[in-house]
């Protein structure tokens, strides 16, 4: 926008410059030469009364010599020859000085009686009608050069440009600081408008500039304020749900205390032990001040692979139960993610639990981790009904399989949260289990990646997954069939 308004600024003035410029240059020349003829006739003027007197040649040549144009050159005197005398004798025609024009110019204005302006070699004559006591007309010509018709005309022009030049750069001067004074303003606009898109929450604009960008400015700030507000809000309401499960989670530990001793009393008290603590988190959490996403230093991520290891060592204790068979790949080395690890186990709980909650006992899953260099994918697979519409699965709060009764569907909008956080993905499809495959696009370098790209991860990752589970048939390892 800035150089939008020079742009136009410098149009303006270049043609307002033009406009005044090109006709004031053609009138100066013109008074110049105005100005050089008027000299001439007043030079002309003054060897009219020696006319007036007589025409002998030695007078007349006296008179022409005494003054400046003809001492210079610049001034002749023709005078035609008079008529018969008494005697019967014709007269001689006089030319006195430096004659330029031709014979016939000169006897065109004899014959006229006007004055006339004559081109010559070098510039220009002016032949001035005299009548003489015979009756006869007498023609005074001066001579005007070339440079003193355009004496001055150079210097003015150039004066005009200059002026031209100057006023023209002094527009472009003004425009560019108004520019600069209507354009920071947007720019600090938009920059904060990204900074807060991208979740730095104290980020505002200075109500500087002109009126409407102040206003904006002033709605912008506004608008920031009450996304802190309902951020801090939603924290709030987040911590006292969470809160209010502390009273059903002390009945449920004290119960699972009279359970007495075994395995089955052990794994109940873990578990209670384990939703006690994630309640803690999430209260904990909740009840910041500050944002994460809003300066500091980024959460260090984790390891995939002992996450992924560690929660299946919880869940198949559960699965075996149920006697589902767990199959797990792909974990067998490092997989360093941009996640934190309380949120990555956050995510794979939401699947699983969704897979105990709304398949029936007996039924398979598998867990399979493919790295392909510039993302990681994880593929939740079983082999249950499927769900019906993956579209509306993915939709917050809606149920992740329909009608199932005690879901709230926001399992699956952690985990896509999780997933997009990284510039990564969440997609349902069908897995070769014959059930629902959940896959997790998590990217390493905060870059979504191309749609082409996606689609070749998700083929590969669904090969890779496949012949996981069937080495992990042969193998036993975290999380297999106890």
């Amino acid at each position: 926008m800035r150089w939008a308004l020079v742009k136009v600024c410098l149009a303006v003035t270049a043609m307002v410059v033009i406009a005044f410029a090109v006709p004031l240059g053609l009138v100066i020349r013109e008074m110049a030469s105005d100005r050089a003829f008027s000299d001439a006739e007043r030079q002309a003027g003054a060897i009219a009364p020696t006319l007036s007197i007589t025409t002998d040649r030695e007078e007349l040549t006296r008179a022409v010599l005494s003054t400046e144009p003809g001492d210079r050159g610049h001034l002749a005197v023709h005078v035609p020859a008079p008529g018969k005398a008494a005697d019967g004798t014709e007269g001689e025609a006089l030319d006195i000085g430096t004659r330029r024009a031709t014979p016939k110019d000169v006897a065109t204005v004899q014959k006229d009686g006007r004055a006339s302006i004559a081109e010559v070699t070098g510039g220009f004559a002016l032949l001035q009608p005299t009548a003489l006591s015979t009756g006869e007309i007498a023609v005074v010509e001066v001579f005007v050069p070339e440079g003193e018709v355009s004496n001055g005309v150079a210097t003015a022009w150039l004066m005009l440009a200059g002026v031209g030049v100057a006023l023209i750069v002094g527009s472009v001067a003004v425009a560019d600081r108004l520019g600069v004074r209507m354009v920071q303003p947007a720019q600090r606009l938009a920059g904060a408008a990204q900074d807060l898109g991208e979740g730095r929450l104290g980020t505002r604009v200075p109500e500087e500039g002109p009126t409407e960008l102040r206003s904006a400015a002033v709605a912008f700030n506004s608008m920031a304020d009450q996304v802190v507000q309902l951020l801090a809000n939603e924290r709030e309401l987040a911590a006292d749900l969470s809160h209010r499960l502390r009273t059903p989670l002390t009945v449920l530990r004290l119960n699972a205390a009279s359970l007495g001793e075994g395995p089955a009393a052990e794994q109940t008290r873990a578990a209670v032990q384990q939703l006690e603590h994630e309640v803690d988190t999430i209260i904990r959490t909740a009840r910041e001040q500050r944002p994460q996403t809003q300066g500091g230093q980024p959460e260090a991520g984790c390891d995939a692979s002992e996450v992924i290891r560690e929660r299946m060592g919880f869940w198949s204790a559960l699965a075996e139960d149920e006697g589902r068979e767990v199959r797990l790949a792909g974990v067998d080395r490092t997989v360093r993610i941009p996640v934190a690890r309380p949120e990555l186990a956050a995510a794979l709980d939401a699947l699983l639990g969704n897979v105990f909650r709304h398949t029936p006992e007996g039924t398979a899953f598998a867990v399979d981790v493919h790295h392909s260099g510039d993302a990681v994918i994880v593929l939740v697979s079983d082999a249950g009904p499927g769900i019906d519409d993956p579209k509306a699965a993915l939709a917050r709060g809606a149920s992740g399989r329909a009608g199932a009764r005690g879901s709230t569907g926001l399992g699956l909008d952690i985990v896509r949260r999780v997933a997009e956080s990284t510039g990564g993905d969440l997609r349902i499809g069908r897995s070769v289990l014959g059930g629902t495959e959940v896959r997790i696009w998590i990217g390493l370098h905060g870059n979504r990646p191309e749609r082409g790209r996606r689609g070749h991860g998700r083929r590969v990752g669904r090969r890779i997954g496949w012949r996981g589970r069937k080495e992990a048939r042969t193998t036993t390892g975290p999380g297999a069939r106890h």
